[in-house]
């Protein structure tokens, strides 16, 4: 596959989180991911990991010949590896030493798991007063659904995007990605870090991020909690559409690809309905209002649906922009590679990675937001389990080797 975009410069100088401390203790995506944001931009993360599997998500997607998968990759950027087994009491004590000098410890397992091994937060705290715990959780650390377990399709399950996803008359589908809880709640928790940061430089002391992976899908549910409240509005599945504004959908094209259009005032009708040299659909005609256009939806698609099917996407899109009309193409990942504004704003960083012979560079999405004076950067991909153990151990708690051996001798690393 040829390389479209070339490989994005290095930004110089410190990231905007240099100086910042995080021990990821997560595994898989949700967790991983928040520690990942921070790493992006200059934190210190410390990936902890069990000794000899490490984080399931090594294994997890497509397979590469260094060992790890692409998912792992792409996800572990940035972060040293230290194995620590948390099961065993020499393990547990070691990171309650690394605890008392980071700012922030993420996990991710169900509540009560770390408390079983003397980890919770009541414990280290004790060692640590202005750590911040982001805690990921399938239900979050209270309620009586707290101690089940979950992923991220349980999650859009739970948290009422799957229920929208898919056609009326079908069963619900996936909305998009089941991995979607996991990404946005490590959006969140990397928010909520940053924010318990800034509370601490008043108040002195950490506290705990909770996050249950259902919250993050419930919170971008637009007027769907009070719409039901104030008028006992169940919204339904409704395909491509969308619910108050219509054409605001996809719609096919003679060359049998799609495109999204969407009209979401009357203003933007108006223009839609001159470019398919209908203009007297518009203003005082009978789809000139939202409302009128509602009542009659079926129709209004089918008028825009035919319109697209007479012309190529590309033509469609066009006519749109030079109407300007909002549309854009759905693109398949192939079609993401070889696109100009992927290309001029290098989405796509491509990122060498030693351990794979043969194989100059791999592909991942490349760190946001963008930041225009201290921007964030990929400076390696996912590393070998345990790989930088010795190092972080001397480094962060002044271990020697003669120490370091001996934990490796009774299993804690």
């Amino acid at each position: 596959m040829s390389n479209p975009q070339a490989p994005a410069a290095m930004p110089a100088g410190p990231g905007a989180l240099q100086g910042m401390r995080v021990l990821d203790c997560a595994t898989f995506i949700a967790g991983p991911y928040c520690a990942t944001f921070l790493a992006e931009f200059g934190a210190e993360v410390i990936k902890v990991e069990m000794p000899g599997s490490g984080d399931p998500t090594r294994k997890f997607g497509t397979p590469t010949p260094c060992g790890d998968s692409l998912v792992w990759l792409s996800e572990g950027r940035n972060k040293k590896s230290l194995t620590i087994n948390f099961k065993n009491a020499e393990g547990a004590a070691l990171l309650k030493k690394l605890v008392e000098k980071a700012d922030v410890l993420v996990e991710n397992f169900q509540p009560g798991t770390l408390e079983g091994w003397g980890l919770g937060w009541e414990e280290l705290k004790k060692h640590n007063p202005r750590l911040v715990m982001v805690r990921i959780s399938a239900y979050g650390q209270t309620g009586p659904y707290s101690p089940r377990p979950g992923f991220g399709r349980i999650a859009n399950a739970f948290g009422g995007i799957s229920f929208l996803a898919g056609y009326p008359d079908r069963p619900p589908v996936t909305p998009g990605s089941a991995t979607l809880p996991d990404y946005l709640s490590g959006m969140y928790g990397a928010m909520g870090a940053l924010v318990a940061l800034r509370a601490r430089e008043h108040s002195g002391l950490g506290q705990v991020v909770d996050i249950g992976l259902y919250e993050s899908i419930f919170r971008i549910l637009d007027e769907l909690a009070p719409a039901y409240h104030y008028k006992g509005l169940v919204r339904q599945r409704m395909g491509p559409g969308t619910v108050n504004v219509v054409p605001h959908s996809h719609y096919p094209t003679q060359d049998e690809r799609w495109i999204a259009i969407a009209c979401t005032s009357d203003k933007i009708f108006a223009r839609l309905a001159c470019v398919m040299g209908r203009p007297e659909l518009a203003g005082e005609g009978i789809w000139g209002k939202v409302a009128q256009r509602d009542a009659d939806r079926a129709a209004v698609d089918a008028l825009v649906g035919t319109w697209t099917s007479q012309h190529t996407r590309d033509q469609v899109l066009a006519m749109c922009n030079a109407g300007e009309v909002p549309c854009g193409p759905l693109y398949a990942i192939d079609e993401i590679f070889e696109d100009p504004q992927y290309r001029a704003r290098e989405n796509i960083a491509f990122i060498t990675e030693p351990r794979v012979p043969g194989k100059n560079e791999f592909a991942v999405p490349n760190v946001m937001p963008r930041l225009s004076g201290t921007p964030g950067r990929i400076e390696w991909l996912g590393q070998p389990l345990g790989s930088h153990t010795e190092a972080v151990l001397k480094e962060w708690i002044g271990m020697d080797s003669d120490a370091i051996a001996a934990l490796r001798k009774v299993g804690a690393i």
